[in-house]
């Protein structure tokens, strides 16, 4: 798979994050509130409290040299009406049963990119679509009409030299105005850009996460306003949400399920507990549920087995001395006032930071360092044992100790 390949699995999980929640029916109070993430409303809408912001923008550092492409990413939304055929004629209803699937009227959404490699204007054309539905026999009983509305948007690009980077400004913003006419969020959405995010790729870029240490002044300049650059892979994706540098699909999932932050396993079996009303309502409800039911109920036993677990280790244990030389927790100190406390240090515990019932119980009791840690954001921890607890040895022995901040200890002669 290339780089840009990978990076629009990640880009495509943000398109679709909450377009449709389990049990992925159109009644479900959770599906009620549609478009959660990077939504680009006309200009007004969020005022009128129909909406969200009309803008957006970043701040992305790359090295001299390159031309960046910016793909700009988004769905268009479209309303589905769904129309009984009455003797000759069409007549709208709120739902028609058509095989193993009831339809309803329902917002559904279209992909949309464009590629600039600079300013210029973002739109999406107005449309409708019409498919005809047939009864298992073929005999025509109605029709789903499906109407776009026109989008326009203006990409900005500009460039700036800073500490021999260049740093790219980049903001998209919605040229439409709102209506009053669009008096809810889902009439008003129909002229959105909806999960709005940018792909960039064709030059080499530095992680705003962990800029190299040249960057870091260039990086801390930077501003981000509702979007969050991260690398994946030679790209960059500027996403509607916080997630970390190289960002991946997990290799076992058979299929978005458009919530990346649950458990494909607990998923796909509640998928499986549905009746079959409930999984007709579901296909009615959009295409893109219906797919994630037939592919649920014809998921092999080995690709659900896979679902169950797997363990993942990083290229550098942060945990192991062995392999990471720049940690040592037997011998790292950290100082308390003006006193280093490390492994066989005496210490007055003073919890007060976290307001644990347990820490408080030790408020005031002398305790032994057994060792100085840090965790993967940082932040340095004290590892203790009770000095008067008859079983310290035991809870040294495997492992077992209390922790706090270094600003939670008062050293003891």
């Amino acid at each position: 798979m290339t780089g840009l390949a990978a990076a629009r699995r990640v880009a495509d999980a943000v398109l679709y994050e909450g377009y449709l929640l389990y049990p992925y029916r159109s009644t479900a109070a959770k599906n009620q509130l549609r478009w959660q993430f990077g939504m680009l409303s006309p200009e007004g809408a969020a005022a009128a409290g129909v909406g969200e912001r009309s803008a957006l923008a970043a701040s992305v550092l790359m090295r001299p040299g390159g031309t960046p492409r910016v793909h700009v990413r988004f769905l268009q939304v479209q309303w589905r009406s769904v129309e009984s055929l009455v003797g000759s004629r069409y007549v709208p209803v709120e739902r028609l049963r058509v095989g193993d699937t009831e339809w309803v009227p329902w917002h559904e959404a279209v992909e949309r990119e464009v590629v600039r490699t600079g300013s210029g204007p973002v739109t999406a054309p107005a449309g409708t679509d019409v498919e005809p539905l047939s009864d298992p026999d073929g005999r025509p009983v109605g029709r789903l009409v499906r109407t776009r509305w026109p989008v326009r948007a203006e990409l900005t690009v500009t460039s700036s030299e800073v500490d021999g980077y260049r740093r790219l400004e980049l903001g998209l913003r919605n040229t439409a105005r709102w209506d009053p006419a669009e008096s809810s969020r889902d009439l008003a959405a129909r002229r959105a850009l909806a999960g709005a995010h940018l792909l960039l790729t064709g030059a080499g870029f530095a992680s705003l996460v962990d800029p190299p240490p040249d960057a870091a002044a260039a990086a801390a300049g930077c501003v981000n306003e509702g979007w969050w650059p991260v690398l994946v892979g030679d790209a960059v994706l500027v996403a509607p949400m916080v997630l970390p540098d190289q960002p991946e699909i997990a290799p076992e999932s058979p299929g978005d399920l458009f919530d990346a932050t649950e458990i494909d396993e607990i998923l796909t079996l509640r998928v499986m507990t549905l009746t079959e009303e409930e999984k007709a309502a579901a296909r009615g409800t959009d295409p893109r549920a219906a797919a994630i039911i037939d592919r649920c109920d014809t998921l092999p036993e080995e690709a659900l087995a896979r679902l169950h677990g797997a363990r993942r280790d990083p290229d550098v244990p942060w945990w192991d001395p062995a392999a990471d030389a720049s940690v040592s927790p037997e011998t790292d100190a950290v100082l308390v006032g003006d006193t280093p406390v490390r492994k066989g240090s005496r210490v007055l515990l003073r919890p007060g930071r976290r307001a644990d019932a347990q820490d408080m119980f030790l408020a005031g009791q002398v305790a032994v360092v057994t060792a100085v840690v840090s965790d993967v954001d940082g932040a340095t921890h004290v590892a203790v044992v009770l000095a008067d607890d008859p079983a310290a040895d035991l809870h040294d022995w495997y492992g077992r100790y209390w922790y706090f901040a270094p600003d939670e200890l008062e050293p003891v002669p």
